[in-house]
């Protein structure tokens, strides 16, 4: 057999580097070790699984079909603690126009079970107005479900089922503790396909987008759809961190920015509903507005912190406490406000008859006020006062439970008439005034017309948009 041998070059080059290698010390060096690879955790897919199947059981569909009042061809209306909401336009994109021989709309969502007694938790939007509220369980039982309490101000509402066995329940999270970039599961029942589990992200915290003064929202990319409404954003631990309640979508799909209302909150919304049947919080009846620099300088104020009051809600504690329009409020019983937000969350915690000291900024002066915070309209039960008609304008009205009036009807060739005023929207404003009851827009007419107005300004809410009308005075 031949010998085999390397090249003689190749090999006097190798003899060069092996020698090269020997006569070359190099310098003492500590020893690092190796960065440990990342820690993929469910990132990889199976802890995915482990954690979907740990936590699908005690995820339900709710089924909440309602009336149908609308006349054929009319727009779709949504409930009215969802039309200043992201999902406004996304359901409006998918409602359909209902004639008056069809009686019922089918209104689907998700929630999960807090209790094994059959307590479970969903948004409030999906069961508004609903005629009967009935619960799927993943294991396919249909049950009847009854509504404890809901609170449109968060949009959280509770049922109770009767089953005949304890169900699988699922525990709520730390929300505070939640990092953004963290991974997350949305699961729940979209477009009513039943048990569906996406995954993300957490994009974001404490995102304000305009649903109610208590806005404090987690923004994922993980996907959300309607029907997932209700349903629970969970941790890798298996906790739920937030419920999955808006999206914001201008195509009517998921683009990946979907909100969740933080776990923390859920859990002290959920107490008082199971306990009370409905939240309390003190009100004080004030418009508000952020402050900017250029706000702060013209108002002369030292600070550019604090709530701006923009007006003053007629016969409210504001109004009786002596707080007037440019109003900067900077504390409450000493803590500071920095924002609009802060001041409406330390207002709400209060209960209704409560002294508060309200810190103020006035034309660069520093007040204190004391004001006695009155009953939130969100604790008030819904009323429905007889309809109204305001005969220069030619509208029936009915006031609603978060503020302005509903217009139920609109006289033929009357100024409402038309200026397009219809069925549906709703008036927030009258003349220089925010208005919660019929005789409030009375009052504001009168106004008007012993001030020798020829129109009144109505600030108008149509499908989440608002616009002033100038509405000529005069007989319907």
């Amino acid at each position: 057999m031949p010998e085999l041998r390397a090249p003689r070059g190749l090999a006097q080059s190798f003899a060069f580097a092996l020698l090269a290698t020997a006569l070359v010390v190099p310098p003492a060096v500590a020893e690092v070790p190796a960065p440990p690879p990342p820690a993929l955790g469910w990132l990889a897919g199976a802890g995915f699984a482990d954690v979907a199947e740990a936590v699908g059981p005690a995820v339900v569909q709710v089924i909440a079909p309602r009336q149908v009042a609308a006349r054929e061809g009319a727009e779709f209306q949504l409930p009215p603690e969802l039309r200043n909401s992201p999902l406004g336009e996304l359901f409006r994109r998918f409602g359909e126009r209902q004639g008056p021989d069809a009686p019922r709309r089918g209104g689907q969502g998700s929630g999960f079970v807090i209790d094994q007694s059959g307590i479970i938790v969903t948004n409030a939007h999906v069961i508004a107005d609903a005629d009967e509220v009935r619960v799927v369980l993943a294991d396919g039982r249909r049950l009847e479900a009854t509504v404890i309490g809901s609170d449109a101000a968060t949009d959280l509402a509770v049922l109770q089922v009767e089953a005949d066995a304890p169900l699988p329940t699922i525990a709520l999270g730390d929300s505070d503790a939640l990092r953004v970039g963290e991974p997350v599961m949305a699961m729940g029942n979209p477009f009513g396909l039943g048990g569906t589990v996406t995954a993300g992200i957490v994009s974001a915290r404490g995102r304000t987008i305009g649903a109610s003064a208590f806005d404090d929202f987690i923004q994922t990319d993980a996907p959300i759809n309607p029907g997932n409404s209700g349903g629970p954003l969970v941790n890798a631990a298996g906790e739920v961190v937030g419920v999955n309640t808006a999206i914001f979508s201008p195509s009517g799909g998921n683009v990946g920015i979907g909100f969740a209302i933080p776990a923390n909150l859920v859990q002290e919304i959920v107490a008082q509903l199971r306990d009370d049947g409905g939240i309390t919080r003190g009100w004080l009846g004030v418009a508000l507005q952020r402050l900017d620099g250029d706000l702060a300088a013209a108002l002369g104020t030292t600070t550019e912190e604090g709530a701006l009051v923009s007006s003053i809600e007629p016969e409210s504690p504001a109004e009786a406490a002596g707080l007037e329009p440019g109003d900067v409020v900077v504390a409450v019983n000493g803590d500071a406000i920095d924002s609009t937000r802060a001041l409406a969350l330390a207002i709400a915690a209060l209960p209704p008859g409560t002294e508060a000291e309200l810190t103020l900024e006035r034309s660069g002066e520093r007040l204190t006020k004391g004001v006695t915070l009155g009953d939130h309209p969100s604790n008030r039960p819904a009323a429905q006062p007889p309809a109204a008609e305001p005969a220069a304008l030619g509208l029936e009205l009915r006031s609603r439970d978060e503020g302005g009036l509903v217009v139920t009807a609109v006289a033929p060739e009357s100024p409402a008439a038309a200026l397009g005023m219809r069925q549906g929207d709703v008036i927030l404003r009258a003349g220089d005034r925010n208005v919660t009851t019929p005789a409030d827009v009375g009052a504001a007419v009168a106004a008007a017309e012993t001030a020798g107005r020829a129109s009144i300004a109505l600030q108008i809410e149509r499908n989440g948009r608002r616009t002033f009308l100038a509405v000529p005075l005069g007989t319907a």
